[in-house]
């Protein structure tokens, strides 16, 4: 803030700038909400609408059934395991009861156990064989599992060679629907834009300004922040291109403005020392003459050496004499600090 503003004006224009500021806020959110749901204006393409419907249909039908087909196969295999268990099981408890039994019948060695010794055999072998017939068991289910994963993967390359040529289309629906939402948000947000220069040119000085800024702000966040990340890429390309219309841009306003500036300073210096006062701003002067730098031109001035009444750079009058005490004072103060005698300016508010 100026060191030449009341202090109820400054704390006035704080309160302004937080006006802005929260003016700005408010329209940021609504920005961003907008800028955000312009997405859901279209329909994200699916990569089925690019497929042939019939013979789509016809491949979830085929996968579906593939699919079926290898739990179904999965399930009976794994009762089959389970029953070939049993039977393995069983065969090994006889095997050994059979065992031990014949190495007793060997230490006895009586004749009378032959009929039961040809019984126990047989029995050993009727075990043997439902083992057997188990194991045949897993192993067609595993044939069956083998045939139902490779339908499913006979379909499944079918599904692929459908899949590959749609998915290209996809691509390209999805680009260029990304292109068409980032025009919508273009059009939105490049109008704030070309309104906040008009505001910034005409109206960030004016009664209103708080409100100009405020608008200034959101529409700068909405163009370089809510916009600027759903720019397309190709390759960065799109990126560096904008980057560099919007430097040349803003650095041809700066340059125009320094030349502007420059021009104006030279007219002003060529002025008398009257009429240039009459171009400054009260506390716009005494800001300056604060860091010690001349009102008129802006350049570095010693003030604190007691002797330098005007700037060497351009001749304006930065100390005179009261007309009522002759103490020694701010030409731009409209007061004497000693006397209080009304000094002879004429700088604007």
């Amino acid at each position: 803030m100026s060191k030449g503003l009341r202090l109820t004006e400054k704390w006035l224009n704080r309160a302004l700038w937080l006006v802005a500021l929260a003016f700005a806020g408010f329209l940021i959110g609504l920005g961003g909400k907008l800028v955000e749901n312009l997405a859901d204006v279209e329909e994200a393409p699916t990569v089925e609408q690019f497929m042939d419907p019939a013979r789509l249909a016809a491949l979830r039908a085929e996968q579906k059934e593939a699919e079926e087909k290898q739990g179904a196969a999965r399930e009976r295999r794994d009762q089959a395991v389970q029953k070939h268990e049993v039977a393995r099981s069983n065969t090994q408890s006889a095997r050994a009861t059979f065992d031990n039994w014949l190495a007793t019948r060997k230490v006895t060695a009586r004749p009378e156990q032959d009929p039961e010794l040809i019984s126990r055999t047989h029995a050993l072998d009727a075990l043997e064989a439902e083992e057997r017939k188990a194991l045949a068991a897993v192993e067609a289910q595993d044939q069956a599992l083998l045939d139902a994963g490779q339908q499913a993967e006979r379909t499944r390359a079918r599904w692929n060679a459908l899949e590959q040529p749609a998915l290209i289309a996809h691509s390209e629906a999805v680009r260029a629907l990304e292109l068409r939402v980032f025009g919508y948000r273009l059009a939105l947000t490049l109008p704030l834009l070309l309104a906040a220069g008009w505001l910034f040119k005409h109206k960030r000085k004016g009664p209103s300004w708080p409100f100009a800024w405020g608008f200034i702000f959101f529409a700068l966040f909405a163009f370089f922040f809510e916009l600027v990340p759903y720019l397309p890429s190709y390759g960065g390309y799109v990126r560096y291109v904008v980057g560099i219309v919007v430097t040349v841009v803003a650095g041809r306003y700066a340059i125009a403005s320094l030349q502007r500036y420059l021009a104006r300073q030279k007219e002003s210096e060529a002025l008398p020392d009257v009429e240039r006062r009459q171009t400054l701003r009260y506390d716009v002067a005494l800001a300056r003459l604060g860091k010690g730098v001349c009102p008129g031109c802006e350049r570095a001035v010693d003030l604190k050496d007691g002797a330098t009444d005007f700037c060497p750079h351009c001749g304006i009058g930065l100390f005179n004499r009261c007309g009522g005490c002759t103490t020694r004072k701010n030409a731009f103060g409209r007061f004497c600090f000693s006397c209080g005698t009304a000094a002879n300016t004429s700088l604007a508010d």
